[in-house]
């Protein structure tokens, strides 16, 4: 029961979300709510894919959708939608941080494994994304908000080539593998030139997740500054570098030391509803990535169970967050459920 029962209620949850991500971006017009409804859409189409095969049995179809949505895409987009929300703050430099961290991640992941049929793809991959996010960088640097662009180019040119890659690798019968002991769908089938898009892509579009909501609960809290850094282009080279060098110890150190006055600012009712909800999105983002690089080394026994809690996780923090859902309404109706409470904006 257990094997279709899971993946149907995160299947669910995911694509309502999706709907509703949908309907703000209907009538907003932002593009980080129309790239994180095709995040949700994609993650919610996996755990369908899933379902499906708990309930009648596993195909290659539903093996190829199951690893391309799920697996593939579906972290990229969530990032992505990140990218474009933080467009007008420095954030740039974390992105770019998360794009040379994974293609390094694919670089190292083919030299432990050694997948057949990688060819040249880990080192292009490493060099496509080290291009990526300098140029990255250097648009945050010169305080240009087109930087989401660039991240957009290598998410969309990462699908594109997935795409592709799908539609042509030829799958041994009977087209599909799975775990004998759990039963859940393992990626041995598939080439290295598609198996090294799942890091490449999981480890830039999950760390910009997580790096973003610890970022934004730190800019909705009271704040304690134990560290100083500035990250104004118009400074010395020298001390730019220095700055950006500390800004992570910095923000890691202030964030921990104002926790206890998030604390009682939470208790008194004075917090800002962003807090909250960014850091359930935080933990959200964390299970996702934990049960992803757990399914990837093998460890698949609570790969559900990772997936539903966390969609759970991500949807409370969306759902708490008035940034995001600033009416409350059914989507794609005009019925209101209520409206959010206005709130101060960050010093």
């Amino acid at each position: 029961m257990t094997a279709w029962l899971l993946p149907t209620i995160t299947a669910v949850l995911a694509l309502v979300f999706a709907i509703a991500l949908l309907d703000q971006w209907r009538t907003r017009r932002q593009t980080f709510q129309l790239a994180w409804a095709i995040g949700m859409a994609l993650f919610g189409i996996g755990s369908a894919s899933e379902a499906i095969a708990g309930a009648a049995g596993w195909s290659e179809t539903l093996y190829r959708t199951w690893y391309l949505t799920g697996a593939v895409l579906t972290p990229g987009w969530l990032g992505l939608g990140t990218a474009f929300l933080l467009s007008r703050t420095r954030f740039g430099y974390a992105y770019a941080f998360t794009l040379l961290l994974g293609g390094l991640f694919t670089f190292l992941t083919q030299a432990k494994f050694h997948y057949e049929g990688a060819g040249a793809a880990p080192i292009l991959y490493f060099i496509v994304a080290a291009v990526l996010g300098l140029a990255v960088a250097a648009e945050t640097y010169f305080q240009n908000e087109r930087w989401p662009r660039i991240a957009a180019v290598g998410v969309v040119g990462a699908t594109i080539l997935s795409l592709g890659l799908m539609a042509t690798v030829v799958l041994p019968t009977p087209g599909f593998i799975v775990d004998p002991a759990t039963g859940q769908p393992v990626a041995s089938l598939f080439p290295g030139s598609l198996r090294l898009l799942t890091p490449f892509l999981n480890v830039t579009g999950g760390l910009s997740l997580l790096f973003w909501a610890l970022f934004s609960a730190y800019v909705f809290m009271p704040k304690r500054r134990v560290l100083e850094y500035s990250l104004d282009p118009g400074q010395p080279g020298d001390q730019f570098l220095f700055n950006l060098l500390i800004a992570p110890v910095a923000l890691a150190v202030n964030f921990v030391v104002s926790l206890p006055g998030a604390a009682r600012e939470l208790v008194a009712g004075r917090l800002h509803s962003r807090v909250p909800a960014t850091i359930l999105i935080a933990i959200g983002a964390f299970i996702a990535s934990a049960g992803d690089s757990l399914n990837r080394f093998g460890v698949t026994e609570m790969f559900a169970v990772a997936k539903l809690l966390s969609v759970v996780f991500l949807l409370a923090g969306f759902l708490v967050s008035i940034e995001v859902f600033r009416q409350f309404r059914i989507p794609f109706t005009g019925i209101q459920l209520g409206v959010a409470r206005r709130e101060r904006e960050p010093s």
